[in-house]
């Protein structure tokens, strides 16, 4: 999942105080790796010059002026969201920041929808609706971005760091939907037809709470019936986060959006927490 397009709907900065907490309850050690949230701007600089090398220098995006300055990807967003972090204690300084994830919890965007960057590409106002509110029982929504690893640290290990750190986060913030953005490569489409017809087939998110991509952004996914889509080498066209995402029991909205910026065909993703709490609470201890 990521954000792109910026636009300054983010109103608000966090303090470096408000981003270094007494105790950490998200913070887990394994060997050398440590997840936890980011402490301060310097390390969120570093959060930001990874992504920029995953996503500008790896898999060729089109960064701004400013960003191919500052070799750093970033925007609005980056003042409001928590960063979570993998940070490797046997490398030092920027360089030991190797995972991220970016964090946007419903209670920081205060009841401004449009907040969320989710809100660019797709009409998610159903997720604020009476009947799928009451499903919530009281809890809350937060938005994943901007997520990517290292190239030395793309191992199961690293991931399933991440998703503990994860996991610790939903606790803390009484959590009960995760959602978001993720990609596929590719701007056509159709090139794109066998994963898109199986995600909409198969995962499409319940009328009752239907989010679309917004009107003028829609892109068609059910270009193949059911019976024409073969399941194995569908889920093989995927790319491993959205496998993730459907292994712990995803949503897909309904709709692609196409990101020339990124060269990718974005879909929405809704994920209920209970199966990664069950998953990942436990790893580690």
């Amino acid at each position: 999942m990521k954000f792109e397009n910026m636009q300054s709907s983010a109103k608000t900065t966090r303090t470096e105080q408000d981003r270094t907490p007494r105790l950490d309850p998200i913070a887990v050690r394994s060997g050398s790796l440590e997840v936890r949230l980011a402490r301060s701007e310097t390390e969120i600089a570093a959060a930001q010059a990874l992504r920029y090398h995953v996503f500008y220098e790896e898999m060729n995006a089109q960064p701004t002026e400013a960003m191919q300055a500052l070799s750093r990807d970033f925007d609005d967003f980056d003042n409001i969201c928590d960063h979570l972090l993998v940070v490797d204690h046997n490398r030092e300084g920027a360089e030991a920041v190797v995972g991220t994830y970016r964090l946007l919890r419903e209670r920081v965007v205060d009841g401004e929808i449009n907040r969320f960057y989710s809100a660019q590409e797709y009409d998610i106002t159903p997720l604020f609706s009476e009947y799928f509110r009451n499903t919530m029982a009281g809890k809350q929504l937060l938005e994943l971005g901007r997520s990517c690893v290292h190239p030395a640290y793309r191992s199961q290990h690293t991931i399933q760091l991440l998703w503990r750190g994860i996991a610790r986060y939903i606790e803390e913030h009484d959590i009960a939907y995760l959602f978001g953005c993720a990609s596929l490569q590719g701007t056509n489409p159709e090139e794109l037809k066998l994963p898109l017809s199986y995600l909409y087939n198969e995962c499409r998110v319940p009328d009752e709470f239907a989010v679309r991509a917004r009107p003028e952004l829609y892109q068609k996914m059910d270009f193949l019936a059911p019976d024409e889509v073969e399941t194995r080498e569908a889920r093989r066209a995927l790319p491993p986060l959205v496998k993730g995402y459907l292994r712990l029991g995803c949503y897909i909205g309904d709709g692609a959006v196409v990101d020339e910026q990124f060269g990718t065909t974005d879909v929405f993703i809704l994920l209920p927490v209970d199966r990664i709490q069950q998953r990942y609470l436990g790893l580690f201890d």
